[in-house]
């Protein structure tokens, strides 16, 4: 068996923190967060946008970008509001959702851009 590899992050370096799938992978590009936009568009999920400051990123509550994407299956229109949120808070960190009506969860979840603690 491999050794397994070790993630460095702790508490006190929020820039160093780990939360969800891909933040153990490198920072996705704008071509990687549009195929994720259209995978949760093809599984007819309802695009949602939410951001937070890095200190706060383990806190289950963070801010609602204006109102989920109810029924919104243009990718570059939720591709737009994503750039929206992070163009108005650039220290944040930037998360996008997929909720699933029929199961009432979010059937995807994932940072497409990460804040800078100050």
């Amino acid at each position: 068996m491999s050794d397994m590899q070790d993630y460095a992050s702790s508490l006190e370096d929020v820039n160093s923190r780990k939360f969800e799938t891909f933040s153990y992978l490198p920072s996705m590009n704008s071509d990687q967060i549009r195929k994720q936009i259209e995978y949760i568009v093809s599984k007819g999920w309802n695009p949602g946008i939410e951001h937070t400051e890095p200190a706060n990123a383990f806190q289950n509550y963070w801010y609602m970008w204006k109102l989920p994407m109810f029924g919104e299956t243009d990718v570059d229109a939720i591709l737009a509001e994503c750039e929206a949120c992070h163009n108005a808070h650039p220290k944040n960190h930037v998360r996008l959702l997929g909720f699933d009506n029929y199961a009432q969860s979010a059937g995807a979840s994932m940072v497409i851009y990460r804040g800078q603690a100050v």
